[in-house]
């Protein structure tokens, strides 16, 4: 399921994500991330307020469990485990190119999934910076400033013809990058309620798991998988362009391979797909290259 235009235009705007934008016309919206065998991780959003929930569709329901609910400005709801948010956006990118991981679904999901004590931080924190850094806005031409004809030597210096502000593609500064990245202090734990759908997640996340280590095991990926061995083990991603190749040569077509594993390399993207590929634990090869 596509994800809504006008949350699109909201996530281009960078006090989406540094805080709540007041009296914005835009009203409640949703945004269904489907992950595998009828399951989907849904957001809704109050721009207006800033207010969040996220909530797990499962095969046999129509509308989501409340996972969890975030108040502007308020405490961190800890729904997911930092892996298991990791784990559904590598299925989702599997599943839509047009979603890759790390980028919009950690970026808009990762406040439900702070990380703990027994999480790599460092890899978390690189992970989070990645998904931030991904988002993009398209920024028109500048239009053309300065006179349109050679002027008085007076008046040829550049005050008096200052160029125009260039709005930058990047919609986060690296200040409000660092900041969205760091870890929670604190944060509320909603996994002990009673009404915590824990069986329908720990299917989800049965499901998922099993998705991602079949893969490996398709052919073209099984031929090539020593040389994505080779960089899992040595933690050096150089060899990156002979895995693409060797990809490219065995008949591989899966845009979503193809795109993380090519220039400009995202490390964090490049990491996640040779671990998939090589079919070995998530964030193993993370954690030695980040």
């Amino acid at each position: 399921m596509p994800v809504p235009e006008a949350l699109l235009r909201l996530t281009e705007n960078p006090d989406f994500w540094t805080g709540a934008i007041g009296d914005n016309p835009t009203s409640e919206l949703r945004v269904t991330f489907p992950v595998i065998g009828g399951y989907a991780l849904v957001l809704d959003l109050d721009p207006a307020t800033g207010e969040r929930t996220l909530g797990l569709r499962s095969p046999a329901h129509s509308e989501p469990v409340q996972l969890g609910w975030a108040p502007a400005g308020g405490p961190v709801p800890a729904a997911l485990r930092w892996w298991e948010l990791d784990l559904c956006a590598r299925v989702i990118a599997w599943e839509d190119p047009t979603l890759p991981h790390p980028g919009l679904v950690v970026a808009l999901l990762s406040p439900f999934a702070p990380a703990t004590p027994e999480d790599d931080e460092p890899a978390v924190a690189a992970m989070r910076e990645a998904a931030y850094r991904s988002l993009r806005r398209d920024v028109p031409p500048a239009e053309p400033s300065g006179p349109e004809q050679a002027p008085l030597p007076l008046f040829a210096g550049d005050d008096w013809w200052p160029a125009p502000a260039v709005l930058s593609p990047q919609v986060l500064d690296e200040a409000a990058i660092a900041e969205l990245s760091r870890s929670q202090i604190t944060f509320h734990d909603v996994r002990g309620g009673s009404r915590f759908p824990r069986e329908l997640l720990a299917d989800l996340v049965r499901l998922s798991a099993a998705h991602l280590e079949a893969v490996s095991r398709e052919q073209w990926y099984a031929d090539t998988r020593p040389i994505a061995r080779h960089i899992l083990e040595s933690g050096d991603l150089r060899p990156i362009p002979a895995l693409l190749g060797a990809l490219t040569e065995a008949g591989c077509d899966h845009p979503t391979v193809l795109d993380a594993l090519s220039e400009p390399l995202v490390p964090a993207e490049a990491c996640w797909m040779v671990e998939t590929l090589a079919g070995a634990e998530p964030g193993t090869l993370l954690r030695h290259s980040l």
